[in-house]
């Protein structure tokens, strides 16, 4: 099954090309002739490589002289192809991956796992029972950063009765791989334990960084609860105010979120899982290598060394555990602190607006009132006004048989024609004003709203940030300093 599971899985993925080379140690019974070489693998050399042929020939031994150990690897070291860790990919072509695996008695399983997440580690027993190898996948490549994959991986394969190590690994510039291979070649007389590459892999990747980073966001953490809570823990030239006794709400939230991602980062319980498989995969190999004489003397040392290691960082990431989630809970207290200062804030900004809205409509309700009094003031003093001036005029003579000369004349003059011939269009045309007037002053009012509108919005702007910002006060919720 594991084979055609692996073949399949081979032929449906995707090939890419990485710079190839090979690292060979062996010690010997006389370190004298212990040799460690790293050298470029040409595509066609590979073969010859994996089946010691060649200029790959084991040397030939003085009489006496017998291999403790050894280590055969195919490093890619610096692989740089955007695509390199992504899943269904792999490094070298089809029919050369095919033979390196079935060669060296790597795990058919690793193909499977290009795909896996988080840090991932596996060691089992092949079910050779002649030649038992203890087989190892150790890998984190599930990272992908501005549009390249980055991470990790090796497949190991050893051989319980010889002492032989096969082995792929792979690796971009930003990992360990470069630094984790020059420590291996220094390590050379203890090649002949399996978890010895295993284990340097994990010793860099939890290196002090792991531990001043969480330092760095408790430091960060004391600089924001300085400007949320005012918490004086920090000196002044560290916090958040700036030169008028201001803090920028929005950068804090911000920077909040940056900090609960660092605290996050290689976070403890999955390294600590990973230990929990290297204690496995180390009891499985003791238990297949007590039987044989190469558990005596320095392997046997190093296996307890290792465990030790192991065991130191294990409490090492129990300790980062523990501050960490004290680093958390802290931030969530100052985000919650944060959100309600700045609800706070905008609860005050609605007020604000509603009374600037609430002026705005008693000045319209005046304005309509003074209008409202006009126009009645107008309906009444109109229309008297009107018959008053119309009556009045010469065309009208209500004084007939008193004063007039000639009492038998008409009370309507002839000439009355002229009034309506100039009143007609004269109305007309002060009407036709009036309506182009109110026509202009719809335009102006369409202007001056949208411009209101405008002013509105900035005002909006201009409150809120106001209100996203605040003064300082002296007050502090625990001056640590004093206690």
């Amino acid at each position: 099954m594991d084979d055609y599971m692996f073949r399949e899985y081979v032929k449906n993925s995707r090939t890419v090309a990485e710079d190839t080379s090979y690292l060979e140690i062996f010690s010997y019974s006389d370190p004298t002739l212990n040799t460690v070489k790293e050298e470029p693998l040409p595509a066609d050399e590979l073969e010859n490589f994996l089946h010691q042929q060649g200029a790959f020939q084991p040397p030939i031994l003085p009489a006496g002289i017998t291999r403790i150990g050894g280590l055969r690897m195919i490093l890619q070291q610096n692989a740089s192809h955007p695509e390199t860790f992504s899943p269904q990919y792999i490094s070298l072509k089809e029919p050369a991956y095919v033979s390196m695996v079935e060669t060296m008695r790597l795990p058919y399983r690793g193909i499977e796992s290009t795909s896996a997440v988080g840090p991932f580690f596996w060691a089992a027993l092949d079910q050779d029972e002649e030649r038992p190898h203890l087989q190892v996948l150790f890998r984190k490549s599930d990272v992908r950063k501005k549009g390249l994959t980055r991470g990790w991986e090796l497949m190991l394969s050893h051989d319980m009765r010889g002492g032989m190590t096969m082995g792929y690994c792979k690796g971009t510039s930003s990992s360990d791989i470069v630094a984790c291979v020059r420590h291996l070649k220094a390590c050379a007389l203890q090649v002949g334990h399996p978890m010895l590459l295993p284990t340097i892999i994990f010793s860099h990747d939890m290196s002090s960084k792991t531990d001043i980073k969480q330092r760095e966001a408790r430091d960060w953490l004391r600089k924001l609860e300085h400007a949320v809570s005012m918490r004086q823990e920090i000196d002044d030239k560290e916090s958040y105010v700036d030169q008028d006794g201001l803090v920028d709400f929005d950068l804090i939230n911000r920077h909040l979120v940056e900090c609960h991602s660092q605290v996050l980062w290689k976070r403890p319980k999955a390294y600590m899982q990973i230990l929990q498989s290297f204690d496995e995969a180390m009891e499985l190999f003791k238990s297949a290598a007590e039987s044989g004489e190469r558990w005596q003397g320095e392997l046997k040392k190093l296996n307890a060394s290792m465990l030790s290691r192991h065991e130191f960082y294990r409490k090492k990431l129990q300790g980062i555990d523990s501050y960490a989630y004290t680093t958390l809970q802290r931030l969530a207290i100052q985000r919650s602190a944060l959100y309600n200062i700045i609800a706070q804030r905008e609860s005050k900004l609605n007020f604000q607006m509603a009374g600037e809205q609430r002026k705005l409509a008693h000045a319209s309700k005046r304005d309509s009132g003074a209008q409202k009094t006009i126009a009645l003031l107008g309906a009444l003093f109109l229309p008297g006004a009107f018959l008053a001036s119309m009556f009045s005029m010469s065309f009208f003579n209500f004084q007939n048989g008193v004063v007039d000369v000639n009492p038998e004349g008409p009370i309507v003059s002839e000439s009355f024609w002229i009034y309506w011939a100039v009143t007609v269009p004269l109305t007309l045309f002060i009407v036709g004003m009036w309506h182009y007037w109110e026509r202009r002053k719809e335009r102006r009012y369409q202007e001056e709203d949208l411009l209101l509108e405008k002013g509105v919005e900035s005002m909006e702007i201009q409150i809120q940030a106001q209100m996203r910002r605040r003064t300082m006060s002296k007050v502090s919720t625990w001056d640590t300093k004093a206690a």
